[in-house]
């Protein structure tokens, strides 16, 4: 049994550093509300990793992916989610270009974006719990990656429903000990990425990124 849990830990380990939405959400969720915010972020997501793999133990996932239409209903769903968080980044970033352009001196854009950020950073700890858990639940190749992956770490002789869950319980503890590491670094930069240009192209950049993202994971569902 032990050994059958590193080996799934440290093929987790390599999945988890890959970058993706959890990663971007977690990064940028960090800059504009802090690391409390950044952190709150990563352990939705590691939540919501539990979820799956807890579906996966009970035949969940396995029954998602033998149904097409709820299968894609389900990818379309997370693609649309990352298309709308992208979007309001971008959307804030153009209102602030705007607002600068029209002759607002860029101490007092500074200062408006600031300020939404320091309300941000009150509000957001719920908020960004709650993106971060979405993300992962919207998205089923999570509970795919349990169906496919963690029979091959199965071992014999034991529950399939209690070694997947302790599985699956591993896993979570990884993802939410890699983004919080993310957070950590992150927050050591913060005063460097929250100057105003670097801010505005992270914010451009992420945005951008999960706009990709979404677009791709739609194009591919309605042509597959």
């Amino acid at each position: 049994m032990t050994a059958a849990v590193l080996g799934f830990a440290l093929f987790a380990l390599l999945m988890t550093m890959t970058p993706g939405p959890d990663t971007l959400l977690v990064l940028r969720n960090c800059v504009r509300g802090g690391r409390r915010t950044g952190a709150a972020t990563a352990l939705g997501a590691a939540i919501g990793s539990l979820a799956w793999a807890a579906a996966a133990a009970v035949g969940l996932a396995a029954a998602l992916q033998r149904w097409d239409a709820a299968f894609t209903v389900v990818r379309l769903a997370g693609a649309a989610y990352l298309v709308v968080l992208g979007g309001q980044a971008l959307w804030a970033q153009r209102r602030v270009g705007a607002a600068t352009a029209s002759g607002a001196a860029p101490l007092e854009a500074e200062a408006e974006t600031e300020a939404g950020g320091r309300s941000a950073a009150r509000l957001s700890s719920v908020r960004a719990f709650r993106q971060g858990l979405l993300s992962c639940l919207l998205n089923p190749k999570v509970g795919i990656f349990f169906v496919a992956v963690v029979p091959q770490f199965l071992p014999e002789g034991h529950s399939v429903l209690g070694a997947t869950l302790l599985l699956g319980a591993v896993d979570a503890v990884i993802a939410a000990g890699w983004l919080l590491l993310v957070v950590v670094c992150a927050g050591r930069l913060l005063d460097r990425l929250r100057r105003p240009r670097v801010h505005r192209n992270l914010e451009r950049t992420t945005g951008g990124v999960l706009v990709a993202l979404g677009a791709g994971t739609a194009a591919e569902t309605v042509a597959g």
